[in-house]
């Protein structure tokens, strides 16, 4: 190998020794934030939706997808609805992350005392509301001409004595069709209340086994669509909506403009009033907060367009919600998304958003310790040089005793002399090397000439 070349590649050696300490304190540092911060979200996450064929069902398919883009699989839970999500979600024993909750749902659930040999309740946050969800109460119309001449409800009270259903028990709806017959001072047991799910609902509804039933839903919901357009089937309208959202802040009064359903049939023939709860996307505090992000940013772009009863833009929205605002999902609706998410790939940017802190800190630490790097290379080539001048010594010191003898001097000092030849090092550093082999020719010298001894 040509001398400059194993001069190159040794000095490269001696820079690495001496730099890699700091590199592997760098790493562990590194390696022990990385597991302390765990910046990387989990690649499988639960989301509750709700009984099937209903909105929450559609809208879970829709993050299914969203979420598919970053390699994150979401497995949808089935439930009973917005309280039953709420329940799973509080519950630790229960495998489910995120769920979709109706405004209100949280004030039908008691709050038994915690016994001692439980776990607390599981903290939740919010990601933002996500739409509208009308109370949309259907009525045969053949059933309110039989207590109406033109056939159509006007008021709640005047639902006495029908077959009316309330709605799935653990879903919200019945919890918020109570309050609105309740502020009407309608008692529950004035109706012949029923509580099946929306589907047997529909159907019994349409087969004249029920006179009316409540759904509250977002107007994506197939059986909504389906009824606002099945002649014989009227919905109630809410001509004091403001009334009720004075009452119950988690309600909205709400607008279905004309011909929204049926342009070509106008369905309907007017606007509409009518007050709408709104959906939240309600996670576990302890959701990791990569996921939280990826999940706001889905609903910007499942829940952004306009809607029947919402404008463009409208949703998601921090407001309304509640549950406290989750951190990251605020820092969305307050900037958009990170600035390094719109120029790198997610799991990138989200890694280094996660991780800069800690790497200013490392480097805070590592900084100071940078300046022994020269200093310690300096000293380790020397020292190659330098642990020669010993032996050189000691032969100086021998030379100095009685009966020393000068030839197997004058041959050790040649070997050491050998030695130095072979000694590589930086060519900065030769002046050194050639300081050494000039003091052993300045002792074998002395001792040729009997100056020492």
């Amino acid at each position: 190998m040509p001398r400059v070349i194993r001069e190159t590649l040794l000095s490269m050696r001696d820079l690495v020794t001496t730099v890699g300490p700091f590199v592997l304190i760098a790493l562990a540092m590194l390696i022990a934030m990385y597991v302390l911060l765990d910046p990387e979200p989990p690649r499988h996450v639960v989301l509750g939706t709700g009984p099937e064929g209903s909105a929450y069902e559609e809208f879970g398919r829709r993050y299914v997808e969203e979420l598919r883009k970053n390699h994150i699989r979401v497995e949808l839970r089935r439930t009973l609805g917005s309280r039953d999500n709420l329940v799973l979600l509080r519950d630790p024993k229960q495998q489910i992350d995120l769920a979709f909750v109706q405004g209100g749902a949280s004030e039908t659930i008691r709050q038994p005392s915690q016994p001692a040999d439980e776990a607390e309740p599981i903290s939740l946050v919010s990601l933002g509301t996500l739409s509208y969800d009308p109370v949309w109460i259907f009525y045969r119309e053949a059933a309110a001409k039989k207590m109406m001449r033109d056939g159509a409800f006007t008021e709640l009270p005047q639902f006495r004595g029908l077959r009316f259903n309330y709605g799935l028990r653990g879903s919200g709806t019945p919890g918020i069709t109570n309050r609105l017959f309740a502020a009407n001072l309608v008692d529950r047991d004035e109706l012949k209340r029923s509580l099946l799910e929306d589907t047997p609902a529909v159907v019994a509804l349409l087969a004249g086994d029920l006179d009316a039933l409540s759904l509250v839903t977002a107007p994506e919901s197939p059986m909504v669509q389906m009824l606002l357009q099945t002649p014989g089937v009227k919905l109630f309208e809410f001509p004091n909506a403001e009334a009720y959202t004075r009452r119950y802040p988690y309600l909205t009064p709400v607008t279905l403009p004309r011909s929204v359903v049926d342009l070509s049939r106008d369905v309907p023939p007017r606007d509409l009033p009518l007050i709408a709860t709104t959906t939240s996307l309600v996670a576990r505090e302890t959701t990791h907060p990569a996921l939280i992000q990826l999940f706001t940013q889905a609903a910007s772009r499942i829940h952004g367009h306009p809607g029947w009863v919402a404008r463009a833009g409208q949703f998601p929205s921090p407001a309304q919600t509640e549950f406290p605002l989750a951190k990251d999902a605020e820092r969305f609706y307050r900037t958009g998304p990170p600035l390094l998410q719109r120029y790198l790939p997610f799991w990138l940017a989200n890694l280094i958003d996660r991780m800069w802190v800690a790497i200013v800190s490392i480097g805070i630490v590592l900084i100071p310790l940078s300046r022994l790097i020269p200093p310690l290379y300096v000293f380790r080539i020397r020292s190659r040089i330098f642990r020669w001048y010993r032996q050189l010594r000691a032969i100086e010191d021998r030379s100095e005793k009685k009966g020393a003898s000068f030839p197997e001097l004058v041959a050790e000092l040649d070997k050491l002399d050998e030695k130095a030849a072979r000694i590589n090092v930086p060519l900065a550093y030769t002046d050194e090397l050639y300081s050494l082999r000039q003091n052993i020719d300045l002792v074998r010298d002395r001792l040729r000439s009997g100056k020492l001894g």
